[in-house]
């Protein structure tokens, strides 16, 4: 059979289709690969033991056990003792360890059967700080001043200020909104003192570059071998390093790493509407004794952020941020205060970062805007990888 040209020109152009969309194909699926962050080491990858909580990143678990800690009011020997000796055995099992196992398994088919799996039911609606869940009442509390906490997730409030007329307030406290739009780095440098005077004397460095990056390291001068603390995002995936810790370094796989993600986008104050959706304005609330507008937005999977705005100045005072775990939300706290010009922007010196395990509180004595910064402060930390516990 004689094949004429045009369906010589025809296959050509059939086979040059077919190429283009398989090389198109294949660019998607790389571009695709490469904005996922890679897996991070599953909990039971890392401890050993692990039967109520297993398929969760080792970020998540550490969240989790943050949770049960705070819930009940007890820290890591409530559960695992040392038996008298210097090192923990934490895979052994525990009376405490089985109860906590079942109280997991418990919220969970309460949530399931009565929510439709919606997270409504946590520790601490019973705990709230308690080994023993309280059971009754008592006259004070019910005769006393009530009890002011707002839900997690806020809904909107009537007769408030406009989102816009309250981060446009922010932005021109701040520096305007062509000054602010300029800032793309910023490297503060300064002291840090951790809860109740732990880790005192540290000294610690800030580092952010726009859009996505953040690291925050804090060096211990009298550990020089293991004296350091490394918060990193490198815009994909995240590292959190803290030699003193049960796992010493290990990489973000969920919603720390979402919790990492907004950090270093909140770090530059113009991304705000870019990073947060459906803003609204929730009811008023006071810090400090001080008037305060609490805009709220929701991040990636399931992740909340809470921006308090003083009303005088209209700077922002607090961040609150929550991820999601098996078990809860997971809240982290960031207060702003003593905000000084820094090249036409006001930038605050003093930082207090909490979350559920432990306190930083940063007083920065230098502070530069739009400077060089090594790729490697974003980067996974320097610190050796423990053995499966």
């Amino acid at each position: 059979m004689r094949i004429g040209s045009r369906q010589l020109v025809a296959a050509a152009a059939t086979i040059m289709l077919s190429t283009q969309v398989g090389l198109t194909l294949r660019a998607q699926a790389q571009a695709a690969a490469a904005a996922t962050p890679p897996r991070g080491a599953m909990v039971e990858d890392v401890f050993k033991n692990v039967q109520a909580l297993r398929g969760i990143g080792v970020d998540d678990f550490m969240l989790t056990m943050g949770i049960m800690s705070a819930a009940v009011g007890s820290d890591c020997v409530g559960c695992h003792p040392s038996a008298g000796t210097t090192e923990v055995d934490w895979a052994l099992d525990t009376p405490r360890k089985r109860i906590a196992r079942r109280m997991v398994q418990m919220v969970t088919t309460i949530n399931r059967d009565n929510f439709n799996g919606r997270q409504v039911v946590t520790c601490w609606t019973c705990h709230r700080g308690r080994d023993r869940p309280a059971m009754t009442m008592t006259l004070d509390a019910v005769y006393g001043e009530p009890s002011l906490e707002f839900d997690d997730v806020l809904t909107p409030a009537q007769n408030m200020p406009t989102v816009d007329a309250v981060l446009n307030k922010y932005i021109t406290a701040i520096g305007g909104a062509a000054r602010v739009a300029g800032v793309t780095s910023y490297v503060a440098n300064g002291k840090s003192l951790g809860y109740r005077g732990f880790g005192g004397g540290g000294l610690v460095e800030v580092s952010a570059q726009a859009p996505d990056k953040r690291g925050v390291h804090i060096r211990f001068p009298e550990y020089p071998d293991r004296g350091f603390s490394v918060r990193t995002y490198d815009g994909t995936t995240g590292w959190i390093a803290t030699p003193l810790a049960v796992v010493p370094n290990y990489q973000l796989a969920g919603s720390e790493r979402d919790g990492a993600r907004l950090d270093a986008m909140l770090a530059f104050p113009s991304q705000i509407r870019q990073t947060l959706t459906d803003l609204r304005v929730g009811l008023p609330t006071t810090i400090d004794d001080k008037d305060v507008t609490v805009v709220q937005g929701n991040g990636p999977n399931g992740t909340l952020a809470t921006l308090y705005f003083d009303d005088a100045s209209g700077l922002l005072v607090r961040m609150v941020r929550h991820g999601r775990s098996p078990i809860g939300r997971v809240p982290t706290q960031v207060d702003y205060s003593d905000y000084r010009d820094v090249g036409g922007i006001k930038f605050p010196f003093h930082w207090t970062f909490a979350w559920l395990d432990g306190r930083d509180t940063f007083e920065f004595s230098d502070v530069k805007v739009n400077v060089p910064i090594d790729a490697a402060k974003f980067a996974r930390p320097n610190v050796a990888v423990p053995a499966a516990r």
